[in-house]
């Protein structure tokens, strides 16, 4: 650890941290170019074998960005993809970023370091940085958006240079430091701990926007809405924001286990995947599942969903499109199991329904995320955390999907329990 990083452990004011010089490089979990053929004809491709911990040069701070000492960050399945070189090399993202010239050109690096969630504290600001100090105890959000695109001011999601932090851009959180630009920046909560504030933003912040928000499915009262993964990261967040709401949130899960979990954080009813013969691939009848599904989806709650909570993808989503109701809404905002779909189309068009596509969150709803948090009204989906030299087997766990919640990862943080300060408030 160098001396900036130790001084951040060490609770060090501002001014210290400001006379203190930046290392040349820093400890980074990462990916090399060199290794982006080394799956081809591989069947089982390990995450292990291409996640790397080791030194990677600092980069230069453009003006409107920030250098964040990251105390904890978390592992989300952009990750697991990057390391896979799956659907396609992040390496092509960050030459194409990198094309574009400018601060840009930094990005395109024979290295890649990942990661899309990060808690730490800031160490230097660029000269355009206005809100944000050296000192500031941040969360790092991971819609990395370019605020001089018209579009952004409508929605952060919607300009064309949109991209997904430490996936589609470098120098991510999965690391002692992270560069950020200033506007992916909140304040991190003195309610929580460093690896419990570092874990939130990507999946919490995902489903807030693809259920609660005015963009997705627009949840209300008394709707019921079917969980995919309800223990999962997404699926964690998405079960306490339908109970939290007024809606009655069914959950589907693969083990007891996992069903267990999917009650603590809100599911009403929750229904184990092997109950209606659905296994890791598309089945081959999508309705014949979604029938059966049907039956102990109204066993359970009385009625059909009127939303479908699906990132799962290929494995599910015919299921998804013929089991929500007359009218009903499936929204998706990923696909794990296979990008490319298939569903009876005459379900969608002549039962009315809708398919929302939802992708992230921007800055105004990860702030909504962040003050209930910050409440008490949701509590992060953490589970278990692993240092950051275990990177590759907390990845591993994700990518085997053994996992429960979201899989933190301590980065400066010596160990877990720190960081938090404030009381926590009553619901």
């Amino acid at each position: 650890m160098d001396v900036l990083a130790e001084a951040v452990v060490a609770g060090a004011g501002a001014d210290e941290l400001r006379r203190l010089p930046l290392p040349d490089e820093f400890t980074a979990a990462h990916l090399r170019r060199e290794d982006v053929e080394s799956f081809v004809g591989v069947v089982d491709k390990d995450v292990r074998k291409t996640l790397h911990v080791g030194s990677v040069p600092m980069p230069e701070l453009a003006p409107d960005e920030v250098l964040v000492a990251v105390m904890a960050s978390g592992i989300n399945y952009n990750t697991v993809w990057s390391a896979m070189f799956e659907p396609i090399s992040t390496f092509s993202f960050l030459r194409h970023f990198g094309a574009k010239g400018g601060w840009a050109a930094r990005h395109d690096q024979p290295y890649h370091v990942v990661g899309s969630d990060a808690a730490g504290v800031v160490v230097r600001t660029g000269a355009g940085v206005r809100r944000w100090s050296i000192g500031d105890e941040v969360v790092v959000t991971p819609a990395y958006v370019d605020d001089e695109e018209p579009a952004t001011h409508a929605d952060g999601m919607l300009g064309d240079s949109q991209l997904a932090w430490g996936f589609e851009t470098n120098f991510g959180g999965l690391a002692h430091y992270c560069v950020a630009r200033a506007n992916q920046l909140l304040p991190k909560s003195d309610q929580l701990t460093w690896e419990e504030a570092a874990g939130n933003p990507l999946c919490a912040g995902t489903a807030y926007r693809m259920l609660v928000s005015d963009r997705g499915a627009r949840m209300t009262q008394g709707d019921i809405v079917l969980i995919w993964g309800a223990a999962g990261g997404l699926g964690a967040y998405a079960a306490q924001l339908v109970r939290n709401g007024g809606g009655i949130a069914v959950g589907v899960v693969g083990t007891e286990e996992k069903a267990e979990r999917a009650r603590a954080f809100g599911c009403h009813a929750v229904i184990n995947r092997a109950e209606i013969g659905l296994t890791g691939s598309a089945p081959a009848d999508p309705a014949a599942v979604g029938k059966k599904l049907g039956k102990r989806i109204r066993a359970a709650v009385g009625e059909d969903p009127h939303i479908v909570f699906e990132h799962v993808g290929r494995a599910t989503f015919g299921v998804s499109v013929f089991v929500v109701r007359r009218g009903g809404t499936v929204v998706t905002c990923g696909s794990s199991t296979g990008y490319l779909h298939e569903f009876d189309n005459r379900y969608l068009w002549m039962r009315l329904k809708r398919v929302i596509g939802s992708h992230g969150a921007n800055l105004q709803e990860q702030a909504a995320v962040a003050r209930l948090l910050d409440l008490g009204h949701i509590r992060p989906a953490l589970s278990v955390t692993y240092d950051l030299q275990d990177t590759a087997e907390a990845a591993r766990l994700v990518q085997s999907n053994r996992h429960t919640g979201k899989v933190g990862v301590l980065a400066l943080a010596p160990r877990t329990g720190l960081g938090k300060r404030g009381a926590v408030l009553s619901h």
